[in-house]
């Protein structure tokens, strides 16, 4: 697998990134992203009536059943953020706080993803069927070349399940073999964030040192 190469002129000023399966907004506005959905999703505003939105449904949960907090929160929803569906993002059947307790699946809050899909900044793609030598092909068909490809794994790595590459990951418990701090980069131009155990900092320690690799690899693509 390799990720890697040289950018041209015009990927340089306008890189591509792919989010499978990303919860994240974490693509700058310079960035043409494509976030690609393989199930449907819950996107939940961040505050409703001026509070979190996790604490109102906690607080409604002491008098209502879930079942009708769950039908207020995608009223709220729908009347500030709008058909989801028109955007590619279609929801569950099941209410996002059913679902959670049913599945642990979490609802998405919006942080400003919703306002890039309907600017176009982030385009909405269907599921990932592989992974190409410069980009991917979708489960329509459509085949279409990204500069990065961004997975995030979730709170239990199954990566190797997917990873064609057995020597960068335990096939054990899914986190590099190599501990904190040097598990960060595979080969290829395969990379790992957040597979420290050290939460945040772990996971910022790891990004740090992986822009300062990418930074030089290009680099050294100019000497």
């Amino acid at each position: 697998m390799d990720f890697w190469r040289e950018p041209e002129s015009k990927s340089v000023h306008n890189p591509s990134c792919l989010h499978p399966q990303s919860n994240s907004s974490s693509c700058s506005r310079s960035m043409k992203s494509g976030k690609a959905e393989k199930d449907s999703v819950h996107i939940l505003p961040r505050e409703m009536l001026g509070r979190s939105t996790f604490g109102l449904s906690m607080w409604l949960m002491k008098w209502l059943s879930m079942k009708t907090v769950d039908r207020f929160l995608l009223l709220v929803a729908r009347l500030m953020l709008g058909d989801t569906a028109k955007l590619g993002l279609e929801r569950p059947q099941l209410g996002p706080l059913e679902l959670k307790s049913l599945t642990g699946k979490t609802p998405v809050l919006n942080v400003g993803t919703l306002a890039k899909i309907k600017s176009g900044d982030i385009k909405v793609r269907p599921a990932v069927e592989r992974f190409t030598r410069r980009g991917v092909e979708f489960v329509d068909g459509r085949s279409e070349e990204f500069d990065a490809v961004i997975l995030a794994t979730g709170y239990k790595s199954n990566v190797p399940g997917w990873l064609k590459e057995r020597e960068f990951f335990s096939e054990k418990d899914g986190f590099p073999r190599r501990p904190f701090p040097n598990g960060w980069k595979g080969g290829n131009g395969l990379y790992a964030v957040g597979f420290t155990k050290r939460g945040l900092l772990g996971a910022s320690l790891d990004a740090w040192r992986i822009a300062q690799d990418i930074e030089l690899r290009y680099k050294a693509t100019k000497q």
